[in-house]
């Protein structure tokens, strides 16, 4: 077994190691999300948390970690009677990306089951982590069908596996931590708000600190044990504390004043529901106790708010997480109490190891606050280049506001990645159909079981009122649900689109696409094309905000390089499906369909449009078109595409073209 980095060996990161050791004194809190780019020991840290937990007592020989002192009834191993127990380290479970529901819940023998009435269940991961840390590393990225799951398991404290009639159930509360990097996309809102606390991280810019981290990790990694052992007497001075905090806890006092304060401030920074002061409250207590205090103080209740409300607050999709400090401070002084408490906020309590708090205020400047440190280069005068700039280019406009747009999906049936856009075979939606297994047995088609092993009864000697059913008359249900797709915008830049207020109805489309795709959890990508060339703004990624960015700083001006901006996005499309050849593609073309600059520049244009169809990519042109007098052209170009067209007005949902457009053409992958 390796030896963890220590946590007290750990480099800054005051907030991020504060949240975690609030929760090892209270797990109440909910957990932690740590946002942060790549490098800055999100990991580090989580893993090296769970050498400090206290021991867990646990039942013998039980494989769901009940408690001795109050046993589960329910527990598919008991029942358990209450008496002594053992005591094992706390756990840390990893819950991979790539992880299947079974691995998750847990595998229910079907065959078993059916045949000889037992229920024969091999515990998942959410019994391993029952009474310790269940940690998802880029949790960001983890499958709907697994986030459903975590939801459920994280409101009801326990966790349920129901196949055709059977079921088992078995407690599952745990320490849910998750790292991401926004750069590769958001959270879903539901799991976010499951997460009782969040802090940002970024690697520090001091050069004596950057030079302390490397110097501590090359120890380490020379000599695993040896550095620990350097740091074993701040680690056991740390872990000391943690159990006294945890003894103190439950005598600190949450006075009427603070809860006047916890209120105000989740009421004036418009959070959805109460959770968030119900986390709040606990923090603060938390922090108290952490502190050695009985009571809840003011600056506990500040300390709280900053880690606890950052990712409730409302805000849009594209809005980085954080708080307005000068708001909180106002807020906390007008609604100070009487509890004989100091109404100044200080700058926290005593953070890691008896130092400095860390002062809680997750970073709200540099690359992780809306900014997600991928931009094109820049000139001098910060403005994006291209190859196509030069004389004519205009100032970057500003984008109209985005609004709700028509549902645009691929045709036929695909097998991608769980999302919310085109008709896909998924593990998860409604049945459609049975077909034998391919591989272990995930959803039993009970009614094509049973036909299957109808006929064969006889032979099999059945005497009794059960049925004989073997292997080979199990069918698996086939499902349809949703698949999310690569949305790749191509979007004109050109002269032609100049016109401020034309380029801002067209940005503010595209803006509302990309909301779209955020939400029914799309890869995306960018490619615009003005003056001579076509550039790659944006490789597909799930980061829909970082797009956004890039959108908004697009500027215009130049000729309409109309072939080259579809021959790279074609190129794009080619090198994609090379690394996820089960996602389809929706191209999307913001164009008014013009096409100059170059020798033949139209005919160019539609032998590019062509390579589409022939490949049968799904597409759509949204004709940005406009004035009394129309060529058609951006019509025309779906015609070769073997897409269709659609005008600005025409995206709206609550347009009265109608509420839902699929694309025309063929797919590769069509059913």
């Amino acid at each position: 077994m390796s030896t963890p980095f220590p946590f007290t060996a750990v480099v800054g990161q005051d907030d991020l190691r504060l949240a975690l050791l609030l929760n090892a004194v209270s797990p109440a809190v909910g957990g932690v999300l740590v946002r942060g780019e790549k490098g800055t020991a999100k990991s580090t840290a989580v893993r090296a948390l769970s050498v400090l937990l206290p021991a867990v007592p646990v039942v013998p020989g039980c494989r769901f970690s009940c408690d001795p002192a109050h046993p589960d009834p329910a527990c598919p191993d008991g029942p358990h009677e209450p008496g002594a127990g053992v005591e094992r380290p706390a756990r840390m479970v990893e819950l991979p990306v790539g992880a299947s529901e079974d691995r998750l819940v847990g595998a229910l023998d079907i065959e078993r089951a059916l045949s000889e009435g037992v229920k024969a269940f091999e515990p998942g991961l959410l019994a391993d982590a029952h009474r310790g840390i269940l940690y998802v590393d880029e949790v960001n990225l983890l499958h709907d069908h697994l986030v459903d799951l975590l939801l459920d398991a994280a409101a009801m404290g326990a966790s349920y596996v129901e196949r055709e009639g059977v079921s088992v159930r078995h407690a599952s509360k745990f320490l849910l931590v998750g790292t991401m990097n926004p750069e590769e996309g958001e959270l879903r809102p539901q799991l976010l708000d499951r997460f009782g606390l969040t802090v940002e991280v970024a690697a520090s810019r001091e050069p004596d600190q950057r030079v302390e981290v490397v110097r501590r990790r090359l120890a380490h990694d020379d000599d695993p044990a040896g550095f620990a052992a350097r740091w074993e007497d701040e680690e056991t001075s740390l872990r000391a504390r943690i159990v006294a905090a945890r003894t103190l806890l439950p005598s600190v006092r949450l006075g009427d004043a603070a809860l006047r304060q916890i209120a105000a401030t989740c009421a004036a920074f418009e959070v959805d529901g109460m959770r968030a002061d119900i986390v709040m409250a606990r923090t603060a207590t938390a922090l108290a106790a952490w502190a050695g205090r009985t009571d809840v103080l003011a600056e506990d209740v500040r300390q709280a708010a900053l880690l606890a409300l950052p990712h409730r607050r409302r805000r849009n999709p594209f809005d980085a997480p954080g708080l307005d400090e000068d708001k909180l401070d106002e807020t906390l002084e007008e609604f100070g109490g009487s509890d004989d408490e100091d109404p100044d906020p200080d700058p926290g309590p005593d953070g890691p190891g008896g130092g400095d708090g860390g002062g809680g205020q997750p970073p709200s400047e540099g690359p992780e606050d809306g900014d997600t440190g991928a931009r094109p280069e820049a000139g001098e005068s910060g403005e994006p280049q291209t190859s196509g700039g030069g004389a004519g280019e205009q100032q970057p406009a500003r984008a109209a506001e985005p609004f709700r747009t028509k549902v645009l999906s691929v045709p036929g049936l695909g097998e991608g990645a769980a999302g919310r856009r085109s008709r896909a075979r998924t593990e998860h939606g409604r049945t459609t159909g049975a077909r034998r297994p391919r591989g272990a047995l995930t959803k039993l088609h009970l009614a094509a079981t049973v036909q299957a092993a109808a006929p064969h009864q006889r032979a099999r000697g059945r005497s009794g009122r059960g049925l004989v059913v073997r292997r080979d008359d199990l069918r698996q249900a086939t499902r349809e649900g949703r698949e999310g797709n690569l949305v790749l915008f191509v979007v004109d830049a050109s002269g032609s689109m100049a016109a401020r207020q034309r380029m801002g109805a067209v940005k503010g489309a595209v803006l509302s696409l990309l909301l779209d795709a955020y939400q029914r959890r799309d890869k995306v990508g960018l490619v615009t094309f003005r003056g001579s060339a076509a550039d790659v703004a944006l490789p597909p990624t799930s980061s829909v905000d970082a797009a956004a960015v890039r959108l908004e700083s697009l500027p215009t001006g130049g000729r309409t390089p109309l072939a080259a901006g579809l021959l790279r996005a074609h190129d794009v499309l080619r090198v994609e499906r090379l690394r996820d050849s089960a996602r389809r593609a929706l191209v999307v073309v913001v164009t008014d369909g013009r096409a100059t600059g170059g020798p033949e520049p139209v005919a160019l244009a539609g032998r590019a449009a062509r390579l589409f169809a022939a490949d049968g990519i799904a597409s759509v042109v949204v004709d940005c078109e406009s004035g009394p007098v129309r060529l058609g052209l951006a019509g025309q170009l779906a015609g070769e595409l073997g897409g269709s067209a659609v005008t600005l007005d025409e995206l709206r949902a609550d347009s009265i073209a109608g509420l839902v457009r699929d694309v025309q053409g063929t797919s590769r992958r069509a059913a």
